[in-house]
């Protein structure tokens, strides 16, 4: 099954046109990278897709659910659209974890208070997610007191604990070191290895090379060029994709 389905959307800020008609299908299980310069429309197609930003024309489907069609040129979106926000979750590249919270009060926060769960219930699976995550001992700790890594890893078990479909990334190692990458990027393959549904906007090539099902190519607004990642690393078609690629070590 389609756990997301973006079909023709477009979105402009005043005259610039940033994304030219983009299609997206991301099947359950499935793992997408997405790939491409500064300003070629990544985190505006991501924040299209989580309902961050509204779009101008094309239409949005969760679970095979409308939440936004195309109606004489613009986009109408549902009346229950925060209904589709129980299908994902978002990871930003920074955190975006309350300050004034400790790390098991973010983690359970949302799961009690929006989705009205069970306080309890919700608490033993934070703390389980948190062991899972290496952060058990961090659980009364506040961000502050965190190192970079701890904190994307405490986010990541944030936006597990809502039990979303998907995950969303938007360059989730941008704001972290080197070695801090690494931890990251490593909880991430493993949520790909338990066949998470995930679309990561990376510019990790050797990440997106490794782990990815698929690796798409945006550039001027437009997917330029998608494919699994020994096809698209190994032997990209488009001379765009080749000269943006060669740019990396790989």
């Amino acid at each position: 099954m389609n756990v997301l389905d973006m079909r023709g959307v477009r979105k402009s800020f005043g005259a610039v046109e940033v994304l030219k008609g983009i299609d997206l299908t991301v099947n359950k299980g499935e793992v997408v990278s997405v790939i491409g310069p500064s300003g070629s429309g990544k985190s505006t197609l991501l924040r299209c897709a989580t309902l961050l930003e509204s779009m101008d024309d094309g239409e949005l489907y969760y679970m095979g659910e409308c939440a936004a069609r195309s109606e004489n040129g613009q986009s109408v979106y549902s009346r229950n659209v925060n209904a589709f926000r129980r299908y994902f979750s978002l990871v930003f590249q920074s955190f975006n974890l309350f300050p004034h919270f400790t790390v098991l009060k973010n983690v359970i926060d949302a799961p009690v208070n929006v989705q009205k769960r069970n306080k309890e219930e919700v608490r033993a699976e934070a703390m389980k997610l948190l062991d899972k995550m290496g952060l058990a001992e961090k659980a009364d700790a506040y961000p502050c007191q965190l190192s970079g890594g701890q904190q994307q890893r405490a986010s990541i078990v944030r936006a597990l604990a809502m039990k979303p479909e998907m995950l969303f990334f938007d360059e989730p190692t941008s704001a972290l070191d080197p070695e801090l990458t690494g931890e990251v990027l490593k909880v991430i393959k493993q949520l790909a290895d338990e066949k998470m549904t995930m679309v990561v906007v990376t510019h990790e090539m050797a990440f997106a090379r490794a782990v990815s099902d698929r690796v798409i190519f945006i550039d001027g607004g437009v997917i330029v060029e998608q494919g699994r990642p020994d096809e698209l690393f190994g032997n990209a078609g488009n001379e765009r994709t080749r000269r943006f690629l060669s740019n990396y070590n790989r």
